[in-house]
């Protein structure tokens, strides 16, 4: 199985991430990723986001939002988790705006594997104690401390 911090690195963490507005935090994502996996374009990995966007708001409530789609050119899974600055609008099924965004970007041929990881980050963020966890840490790699303390089950 696929675990969650295989696929995300604590360089993709990013706390006190500016947000503005969801084109801009995805844009941030985008140059994150781009940044870490030269092979992938950030003009790509945004339109990709935002063209899954179009489709329905990943916005899951609580403040969150699980921005994925599938990539050309992506060979394995790939995550990112930004904990905004401040929330914004996210057209989130609960209204609420959004501040922490857990990405993920898996290949053209998405498989159930696929479908696990989401199901795993959407009941990971289910949890009050994990979202003010992810809410206070205060670094780039505090936030990815809590990612794998709770996937150890800390």
């Amino acid at each position: 199985m696929i675990r969650l911090e295989n696929i995300l690195t604590p360089g993709r963490s990013l706390v006190n991430a500016p947000g503005g507005s969801k084109k801009r935090a995805l844009e941030q994502v985008a140059n994150l990723i781009s940044r870490e996996v030269p092979d992938l374009d950030a003009q790509k990995v945004f339109e990709a986001l935002i063209a899954r966007e179009k489709l329905g708001s990943t916005g899951f409530g609580n403040g969150i939002a699980i921005p994925h789609c599938r990539l050309a050119g992506c060979e394995s899974p790939i995550s990112a988790l930004l904990h905004l600055d401040a929330p914004i609008d996210f057209d989130a099924i609960d209204g609420a705006p959004v501040d922490l965004l857990f990405v993920l970007l898996v290949p053209q041929a998405a498989t159930d594997a696929h479908l696990e990881l989401l199901r795993q980050i959407a009941s990971m963020l289910d949890r009050k104690d994990v979202r003010e966890r992810l809410r206070s840490a205060p670094s780039n790699e505090a936030l990815y401390q809590v990612v794998l303390d709770v996937q150890n089950g800390h």
